[in-house]
């Protein structure tokens, strides 16, 4: 009966805000859920818009977490395609864009991130694009399409994940691709020199051009459309549409504006304790906005990918429920381009290994990589091969001691390396 009169308001419309509601309902509490959301579309999720939606293969209801019908099964009441531009905490309210204002006994942001936008001369024309919502993807899809039959040239800005997905979906409709990166290979802060070739390699197979070492400093139009764009090294790049992919940046507006305590950092976000709670104690944020002080890694840290906010939504409306959360998930993340599919679990930063270790055949796309520091699992990544992921994870967790010849082979089960390892330190020690 005390949950009966308690109002817990979501602010953010995405995987990690509807996983909280379909939590809070499924650990019964009866109060009002309210979930704000500045898209007109119900939740969905991200990663089919730069994967399986965008190059047709999926239809577009499968991308929204739950049907429209279920909202109201569940009593969730839903404000959709009005933004929250203040909190009083003082209060305890949110105004949206209309002037509306919502009550809230405990408040849950999860207001995710923003594309990061070119700034250069060009970016104001028509052909100029990012991909982060539904209604990106809507309007990709076409694009793309049009210059597969148009024999036309996209240039990506950036050789992230999403860079490079985009890239693939675009030449599946057989669009002309360059990608600008300024590093010397794809993902090279991700997964190092030696894997980033493995991934240029991979797209040059599939016809796309890469300029590494440059970055765009002008896009040039004709009539209001793209014609080329230009690079910091004098180069020009035919172009009818240009894709900027070069990462994004937590929404944090409506939390610095109420006073509420950011992360230090290039990273940013919202600073949120191992419960997801933030400084005020009735505030808790989750998803790609929370930057969360990892009990696991010991440090803190910002998670922008799809398992973080189908996670970390939960974990919050648990701890929004007084249950005794910590959120030690282990990063993953996963990529599917071409004939490659991968995952990668765990966090492994430039500089913070000091060796690299593969099992199976990089030259066939079928192995897992491992990055290490002294001799400790810090990361790994599987390539083309599957149900992996759970030993690869228990590695990284336990920070067992592990025989890098033993990892390196495929004949050692990845289950028993942790347990090697520990019982010869048991021995030693005895």
């Amino acid at each position: 009966m005390v949950d009966a009169h308690r109002t817990f308001v979501i602010v953010g419309g995405g995987l990690a805000g509807a996983k909280a509601a379909e939590t809070l309902r499924a650990e019964g509490f009866t109060g009002r859920v309210i979930l704000i959301g500045d898209e007109r579309d119900h939740p969905y999720e991200r990663p089919p818009l730069s994967k399986g939606y965008l190059t047709g293969a999926d239809e577009r209801d499968s991308v929204f977490v739950h049907e429209p019908a279920w909202y109201a099964g569940a009593d969730i009441e839903l404000h959709l395609g009005q933004p929250a531009v203040q909190l009083d905490r003082a209060n305890k309210s949110v105004r949206l864009g209309d002037g509306t204002r919502i009550h809230y006994d405990t408040l849950l942001l999860a207001t995710g991130a923003e594309p990061r936008r070119l700034d250069i001369p060009g970016t104001g024309l028509a052909g100029v694009h990012h991909l982060r919502r539904l209604a990106h993807a809507d309007r990709l899809r076409g694009v793309l399409s049009a210059l597969g039959q148009e024999n036309g040239h996209l240039v990506v800005a950036g050789a992230g994940w999403i860079g490079l997905e985009v890239a693939a979906a675009a030449r599946s409709y057989g669009a002309e691709v360059t990608v600008v990166e300024p590093e010397p290979t794809p993902l090279h802060t991700v997964v190092g020199p030696e894997l980033g070739a493995l991934f240029a390699d991979l797209h040059r197979e599939h016809g796309v051009r890469f300029h590494f070492g440059a970055r765009l400093t002008s896009i040039e139009g004709q009539g209001g459309m793209v014609r080329a764009v230009h690079t910091d090294d004098g180069d020009e790049h035919p172009a009818h549409d240009v894709l900027a992919a070069i990462g994004a940046k937590p929404r944090t507006a409506l939390a610095e504006a109420a006073g509420l305590t950011l992360a230090e950092g290039p990273g940013g976000g919202i600073a949120v304790d191992a419960s997801l709670r933030t400084s005020d104690p009735d505030v808790f944020a989750a998803g790609d906005v929370a930057a969360v002080q990892h009990p696991l890694l010991g440090q803190r840290l910002r998670v922008e990918h799809w398992a973080n906010a189908l996670n970390s939504g939960p974990a919050a409306a648990r701890a929004m429920l007084g249950k005794d959360v910590s959120y030690d998930r282990v990063p993953y993340f996963f990529s599917d381009q071409y004939d490659v599919g991968l995952e990668y679990s765990g966090y492994a930063p430039p500089g913070s290994y000091d060796q690299v270790v593969c099992r199976g055949d990089v030259s066939k796309r079928e192995f897992i990589a491992f990055w290490l520091r002294d001799n400790h699992v810090l990361a790994g990544l599987n390539v083309n091969v599957w149900d992996v992921t759970a030993p690869i994870q228990e590695l990284i967790r336990t920070g067992a001691t592990v025989d890098p010849h033993a990892l390196a082979d495929p004949g050692v089960p990845l289950e028993s390396l942790g347990t090697r390892a520990e019982a010869e330190g048991t021995s030693d020690s005895a």
